[in-house]
């Protein structure tokens, strides 16, 4: 999948991210980001993803039935981080009957790194050595998927990376779980995103949904589903369980 600038259609778009650590909630109005709340504290979603979105329209001077569209980082991540930010916009979206643009959670975190050169590498960690992550490249400003978003092993990411001779740019909340790994074993020139950008941001969410939105990228509020790509801890550790009896 590829991603640039839209035509000059004036939107309004709330963006929201729970994918993972990081809660983040935006307002694009335009080319402007009219208000923006990120926390990264570790309160759980559920206690501050509302408030957030309540702050934010208030903030942002766009009333919430002025909205075009919700965009939500749509997955991977966090089980619970997905569940908690799907039921949140998918009861948004039903009350005031706007339309969902799922973007997919890793391209949202690349995005963030639009003016990079080279790759682009996003690792969110899915613990046991596990990371969700893709490649991406960003070309004429476009975000172009050089490797589709996936779950694997970090050591098996490193091997891909090798086959590229650019540098990779890393972001994500996997970088402090893995960096010494990456350290260790990549081969490519590399470096790690600053702390401004190195975490789930709504803004990045809402930009990129406009686009998408723009591609037919939407679906109603009904149709919404959070993509999981891998079952979650407790599913795995019962299929265990049952196959160990």
């Amino acid at each position: 999948m590829s991603a640039g600038k839209a035509d000059n259609i004036i939107m309004k778009i709330l963006g929201v991210d729970s994918s993972g650590l990081v809660a983040s909630a935006a307002v694009l109005s335009g080319d402007n980001i009219t208000a923006e709340f990120t926390v990264n504290n570790k309160q759980t979603h559920s206690q501050t993803l509302l408030p957030m979105i309540k702050e934010v329209i208030d903030y942002s001077g766009v009333a919430l039935e002025e909205l075009d569209a919700i965009a939500v980082a749509a997955g991977p991540g966090s089980f619970t981080g997905l569940r908690i930010g799907s039921a949140t916009v998918k009861g948004l979206g039903l009350v005031l009957d706007k339309p969902i643009i799922p973007v997919p959670t890793l391209e949202g975190l690349a995005y963030q790194l639009s003016e990079a050169n080279g790759f682009i590498c996003p690792i969110m960690d899915a613990r046991r050595e596990q990371v969700y992550t893709g490649i991406y490249e960003i070309r004429d400003g476009r975000l172009v998927s050089i490797m589709d978003q996936c779950a694997m092993d970090i050591h098996d990411l490193l091997k891909e990376l090798a086959q590229y001779p650019e540098k990779i740019h890393f972001l994500g909340d996997g970088v402090p779980v893995y960096e010494q790994i990456i350290r260790d074993e990549i081969v490519n020139e590399f470096s790690f995103a600053a702390p401004h950008l190195a975490r789930q941001r709504g803004s990045a969410i809402a930009v990129l949904g406009e686009i998408y939105y723009h591609q037919g990228s939407v679906e109603t509020a009904a149709e919404h589903r959070p993509v999981y790509l891998r079952k979650s801890q407790a599913e795995r550790e019962r299929e265990e369980k049952l196959n160990a009896n």
